[in-house]
């Protein structure tokens, strides 16, 4: 009985591609994948382009922990091809060691985790899960896409005009940031990103409550839709004040207007700011209002990295355990109360300005309070793998490496919040290991976990699974062993942005340890090209895909192995919610959202 409701399927799917064959025309090159509407070429974009500033930001990290750990020495190899301005016989200079910790921050926050994570993701996810054709502003998207590298290529111009590019931090704070074409030059590739992002979190929210298969209620949608439909709300409310934040920076810069620059700042040569000018009379700056709009909108942008990245481990652990998602309504309401907190916590950033004691207490609450959401969501993914049957697959073990990496992010954050405790780690390695173990042990775990699991139907072949093991392992355990040290170094103070420990007396018993992390920082950057080779093989010679090679619930297996124009061969009806697993109502351990009802009750017939 069961073989005969899918032959009658696959008849009706024929059927209906071959109607949809001759509604679509076959797109020159440059249409299919360049400039493409199609939402998953776009999404494969936006991989690619990610993947690529994956490995340049990782490249500045690398040269960064070189100098650290070998003050003065000159980088092997690469170091007698960069030109004097940067390095001095091989080793790197105070200012270029600036621009990289400007640019390595810059690169990974804006060009490889946010594009990643709301652009890859939510552009494949997004139809696919709710079972439409496309996103529902093509156009917009594709050029939500094109933003980023133009954007990317915008910044790292910065590199090759005088005086070099930014070099005041990834938060950019003014004074240091108000002068120098590298600046600005920053300054405009932010707007550019920040405005594709408000593009595509517009698409995303429209594409969510206007497209959604026939009989998908909100309350059917998968975790990653929600995390994704959430995250595109922060987007959209909270990038436009990033944006403005830019263009008052711009205008400070280019025209002097006084707007976060305060009156008679001296420069280091004892003129004002710039080149003599007074350049405060015309009102008198405030520094601080820069970093008040810059945190309302950064704060949340954390939650904009990891709120997809949450989804997708809700995914895949639900799928690895066989099981339902453990409060699946608590889950979604948590979601909401992380996003709607992270706009009201942005000062803790900001308890060394000078704020009131007292509206620094109302922020430090605010940040102990949105712990609760986040231990509902890490409690519930406990509760979804408790006694699962769990396959311990690539993407499996990626979602768990997220939990763990997450928790230990998360309690080093309880420190931080605290205001008399920030006071004295605020500038330390403390911070640098806390915001590693949530963006990269956190928002990567979870990518890498997403790009696994949805490789196959991206690109219609299986990866190689021993390799990603493979890669997660050798991730995970250098991961560790490069960060976590970053907690005691912190602790005994070692301050963040200093280019050679050696100028303090009281930092060269930690040189051991710098030495220690900078070594498993490489291999940590170098693990990554087993990933990238994983993938580049697997699309060439890995073995072709089945429809639903995970026997998941969620609509995008429904739709062929490598979808292509419309992405469904069949009519898609939303029949159930997207994790019944283990379902009694069905033989088989999962009960897609798209089976009928009738053909359930055929195969009970069956079974019996």
């Amino acid at each position: 009985m069961e073989a005969a409701v899918l032959t009658h399927e696959h008849g009706h799917a024929v059927a209906h591609a071959a109607d949809h064959a001759h509604e679509h025309h076959e797109p020159s090159f440059i249409r299919k994948y360049l400039f493409s509407t199609d939402h998953k070429t776009i999404a494969k974009q936006f991989l690619t382009t990610s993947m690529f500033f994956l490995l340049v930001g990782g490249a500045f990290a690398l040269f960064i922990r070189w100098q650290l750990a070998y003050p003065g020495e000159p980088i092997p190899v690469i170091g007698s091809w960069l030109p004097d301005s940067l390095v001095s016989n091989g080793a790197i200079q105070p200012g270029f060691y600036t621009q990289l910790v400007t640019m390595h921050a810059t690169v990974m926050i804006f060009f490889v985790i946010i594009p990643m994570a709301t652009g890859a993701f939510a552009n494949f996810c997004i139809p696919l899960m709710i079972g439409t054709d496309d996103m529902a502003m093509p156009i917009v998207n594709m050029m939500s896409f094109w933003l980023v590298p133009i954007a990317g290529l915008t910044i790292m111009a910065g590199f090759f005009v005088e005086g070099g590019t930014a070099a005041a931090g990834w938060t950019n704070y003014p004074p240091l940031s108000a002068s120098g074409m590298g600046h600005t030059l920053w300054v405009m590739g932010v707007f550019l990103v920040g405005f594709s992002s408000i593009l595509g979190g517009m698409n995303y929210v429209t594409t969510v409550l206007n497209k959604r298969a026939k009989g998908m209620r909100m309350f059917d949608m998968p975790m990653t839709v929600w995390a994704l439909f959430i995250t595109a709300i922060l987007q959209t409310l909270g990038t436009p004040v990033l944006a403005a934040d830019a263009v008052l920076l711009f205008v400070d810069q280019v025209f002097h207007a006084g707007i976060f620059i305060p009156e008679n700042l001296l420069t280091p040569s004892g003129g004002l700011f710039p080149n003599g000018a007074n350049v405060g009379t015309g009102g008198g700056g405030q520094p601080v209002l820069w970093q008040h709009l810059f945190w309302f909108y950064s704060h949340p942008a954390v939650y904009i990295m990891i709120l997809p990245v949450m989804g997708v481990v809700s995914d895949v652990l639900a799928t690895f355990a066989r099981k339902p998602i453990y409060g699946y309504k608590a889950m979604v309401f948590a979601i909401m109360a992380i996003a709607f907190l992270g706009f009201v916590v942005w000062g803790h950033h900001m308890f060394l300005s000078g704020m009131s004691p007292l509206l620094g207490t109302t922020f430090m609450l605010s940040t102990i309070v949105i712990a609760v959401p986040s231990s509902i969501k890490i409690f519930n993914w406990l509760g979804t793998v408790w006694r699962g049957d769990i396959h311990f697959t690539t993407p499996n073990l990626n979602a768990l490496g997220f939990i763990s990496t997450f928790v230990c992010g998360g309690l080093s954050g309880v420190f931080m919040a605290i205001g008399p405790i920030d006071v004295y780690i605020h500038d330390t390695y403390f911070i640098v290991a806390h915001i590693h173990y949530v963006l990269f042990g956190g928002a990567l775990f979870g990518i890498f976990a997403g790009v696994y699991y949805w490789f196959p139907k991206m690109f219609g072949k299986m990866y190689n699974e021993s390799m990603g093991k493979f890669h997660f392992v050798l991730t995970f355990i250098t991961f560790n062993l490069c960060f976590f040290p970053m907690h005691m170094i912190g602790v005994g103070g070692h301050m963040r942005r200093i280019h050679d420990p050696y100028v303090y007396e009281f930092l060269k018993p930690f040189q051991p340890i710098n030495q220690f992390i900078t070594i498993f920082a490489i291999l940590l950057g170098f693990s990554q090209l087993i990933l990238i080779f994983n993938l580049l093989w697997s699309v060439k010679y890995g073995r072709p895909a089945p429809r639903n090679p995970w026997r998941a619930n969620t609509l995008e297996w429904a739709a062929p192995a490598h979808p292509g124009h419309g992405n469904f061969d069949r009519d898609i009806t939303v029949y159930r919610g997207p994790y019944e697993y283990a379902s009694p109502e069905s033989k088989r351990d999962y009960l897609p959202q798209w089976i009928r009802p009738a053909h359930v009750e055929q195969e009970t017939v069956a079974k019996h």
